[in-house]
């Protein structure tokens, strides 16, 4: 079947091992740690640095992890991905047809844009589903499908949705997870955003000068391709929509590697929370939109560890969107914006 007046959205996120095994994630993490734009060295540094010392040593510590983390369905992220497309589709959206896609693993974003060539859509769509854009996030997927669609004979109209944290939508939708988890209960409310490199932050935006700039008080005129920007603007718009006054929120990065990443770091804020006497604590992490390492494991379990063992009682982790029924109305609206 053609679909030449078709249009194809494809939803991609970053991805998951097939499998909670060795193999599976020394796979899974060798596509994706020799990624230059995620680890941004020279080629030769890269690979000996990757393939020599950081994956032998980390595979069997993320196995541990990844097994945590996986449920009887299989990992979150590709779970939650495919029943996303299922109600996606379930709207019977004119002309649009939707797939879901890994950036490293599967489904294969190679062989979902290869399905869609053979279909001959008039119009591809690409949501990374990042709401801030990262070079080594939305960015990484650009490449790779300008990479191959410029071999196409044919090629179609193509739209790259680059951020999306800025939509009222998205905005809403957490707005709305946030809320069903009483959110009035908690003293108070952490947003924890993917901490980057610092040197990711300022090849993006020249203006940032380490963890000091203007952008944590007010979003610049050219933040939405900063990602720390972005982040900050994120808080203050959900802060806004929960009429959450600035003394009761605090925005911080986690998943660090070395000292030099953005700042503040989230393990630290919590415990500055404890020290202040803290009893009951939320935190909500607004650079996901599906459960994986980073939420469950990172944020659930090891953070909250940590909060309990300095005097906490109450710690509270909100799901991320995954497919609740907001979040499938909010990516339709997103993709309405923006084609």
């Amino acid at each position: 079947m053609l679909y030449k007046n078709h249009t194809a959205v494809i939803l991609v996120n970053v991805g998951t091992p097939d499998s909670p095994t060795v193999k599976g994630v020394r796979r899974f993490l060798t596509q994706f740690l020799n990624d230059p734009r995620v680890i941004t060295l020279p080629p030769l540094l890269r690979f000996l640095l990757v393939n020599t010392i950081i994956i032998p040593f980390r595979k069997r510590k993320s196995t541990k992890l990844y097994q945590q983390l996986w449920t009887t369905k299989g990992s979150p992220i590709a779970v939650y991905g495919k029943q996303l497309i299922r109600k996606l589709q379930t709207k019977q959206i004119a002309d649009t047809e939707f797939y879901f896609a890994m950036r490293y693993g599967n489904p294969n974003l190679k062989e979902i844009l290869e399905e869609i060539q053979l279909k001959k859509y008039n119009s591809i769509v690409i949501l990374p589903l990042f709401p801030q854009y990262a070079s080594s996030t939305t960015g990484t997927i650009a490449e790779f499908v300008l990479n191959h669609v410029k071999h196409w004979t044919i090629i179609p109209n193509l739209q790259l949705i680059t951020h999306f944290f800025e939509q009222n939508s998205f905005i809403e939708a957490l707005s709305k997870k946030i809320k069903e988890e009483n959110r009035g209960h908690y003293e108070h409310i952490i947003f924890s955003f993917h901490g980057l490199p610092i040197s990711h932050i300022t090849k993006e935006n020249k203006v940032c000068k380490n963890n000091d700039c203007l952008c944590q008080k007010k979003f610049p005129n050219d933040g939405f391709n900063c990602y720390k920007a972005s982040c900050y603007e994120t808080a203050r718009l959900l802060a806004k929509k929960l009429e959450l006054p600035e003394s009761k929120y605090t925005v911080s990065f986690q998943s660090r590697l070395s000292k030099n990443w953005l700042q503040p770091f989230t393990e630290d804020i919590i415990l500055e929370n404890t020290k202040k006497g803290i009893k009951r604590l939320m935190i909500v992490a607004p650079a996901f939109v599906a459960d994986c390492l980073e939420t469950t494991i990172e944020l659930g379990i090891e953070y909250k560890e940590l909060f309990l063992e300095y005097g906490g009682t109450d710690f509270k982790l909100v799901d991320c969107l995954n497919d609740d029924n907001y979040w499938v109305d909010s990516i339709i609206k997103i993709i309405g914006k923006n084609t």
